[in-house]
Order: structure tokens, then C-alpha cells, then sequence
């Protein structure tokens, strides 16, 4: 029988450093993310989670899903990046601390959009930054250097800055097909039984190689 590859190895590449899987990497309770994700960075893959989720001081998530692809210096920016801006001054006095603490409540009420969410299969090109509360559709592409301001869809390719749709891969009757497949949530053992299905088959292969 084929063996599946080992989801909790940190580093799934012999020889290859630079690419971690996410899923045994990251310990914050505020970021979940699915099987197989990696990151892939030359530097310093393994800081993760303070190099590349910013701003993070709670309570939103950050959550990736399974078999996405992150390319170096994919950014997460979460709410806490968020300042007043209804006021003279852009500046967070109270968080400096002494006196200026006493006037916390300045802070409070911050535009908050949320957890910040990322279906499955999706690829993020080098550089690419995600602001917060951002909705990224399953087996979306995600263009180099993009600023994603905005959801996007299910198998949408977007890029620029701020991100625009550019195009679906897919057709909508052949994307409600894609999701209704999931393939990404068949059991691993069945997953590697097709893997040549899964990356380079037909909708209708897929389909039909769906386990029952």
C-alpha cells in the first residue's frame, strides 16, 4: 500500500530547511491551521508565528486550512494594527504606559473585522500580505506581492495591491463541482491512492475517484 506522507514531521523536505509544515510549528491558541500547510522561507521558517502574524494581541484567529502553500514573506496583519483615526493624532498614547494609561478607553472600540480565515488548497506567492478579517476561498491563488484587502473566492486568482479578482480557474458549475468533492477532506490513505488524479486529472476524474 502507498504511505502517506508524515503531517507531523516540521520539516517534510530532507535537505530543505527552509520549509516547515505549519500545523506542528505553531502553538498559539489563536492560529489553527489544517495538515500539510508549509511555509517556506530561507531565513527563518520556524519564527512563523512572530514574523509572519503581526499585530496579533487577540482575540481574533488566524485560520489556514489544509495543503496550502505559503511562499516567503506572506504576512498576516491582524486587528491589533488597527489605531484611531477620528481624532488629530493616529498615535496609541495609552498603550505607552505611565499616566497615558489612564486613557484606555480611547483604545476600546477599534474597527475589529474578525478572525482572519484561509479555505484549503491555497496558494500564497512570495511576499504577499492579508489584512485582517480577511476570507480567502478554498484553491485560491494569491499573486506575488499582493495586498489582500478584501475576500476572495472560492478558486479566484487575485493580485496588485490592493488585490483584484483577475480571474476564476474554474467556471461557477465546475467550482460548486470542486467543492462538492472536497478532496482535501478525504482520508489521507485515499488522498494518496490519487495523487496524480488530485494534480493533474479532470473534475470529472476526480469525481469519479471520490471515495464512496
Amino acid at each position: 500500500m502507498p504511505v502517506p506522507a508524515d503531517p507531523t514531521v516540521l520539516h517534510p523536505m530532507p535537505g530543505q530547511p527552509r520549509v516547515v509544515l505549519l500545523k506542528p510549528l505553531v502553538k498559539s491558541p489563536l492560529i489553527e491551521v489544517g495538515e500539510y500547510s508549509y511555509y517556506d522561507d530561507p531565513e527563518d521558517p520556524t519564527a512563523f508565528e512572530t514574523r509572519n502574524v503581526l499585530y496579533h494581541y487577540g482575540p481574533e484567529k488566524l485560520v489556514i486550512g489544509k495543503f496550502c502553500a505559503l511562499g516567503t514573506g506572506v504576512r498576516f496583519l491582524m486587528n491589533g494594527a488597527n489605531h484611531r483615526m477620528d481624532g488629530p493624532s493616529t498615535f496609541p498614547f495609552p498603550t505607552m504606559g505611565g499616566s497615558w494609561a489612564d486613557h484606555f478607553d480611547l483604545l476600546t472600540g477599534l474597527p475589529n473585522r474578525g478572525d482572519t480565515v484561509v479555505g484549503n488548497d491555497v496558494w500564497f506567492g512570495h511576499g504577499t500580505t492579508v489584512m485582517p478579517g480577511v476570507r480567502i476561498g478554498h484553491g485560491a491563488i494569491i499573486a506575488t506581492g499582493a495586498v489582500v484587502t478584501g475576500d476572495v473566492p472560492d478558486y479566484g486568482i487575485v493580485g496588485g495591491n490592493p488585490a483584484r479578482l483577475l480571474r476564476t480557474r474554474y467556471d461557477a458549475r465546475d467550482i460548486t463541482r470542486l467543492l462538492a468533492v472536497a478532496w482535501w477532506d478525504w482520508p489521507v490513505e485515499h488522498i494518496t491512492e490519487h495523487v496524480r488524479t488530485i494534480m493533474s486529472g479532470s473534475i470529472d476524474d476526480l469525481e469519479s475517484a471520490a471515495p464512496l
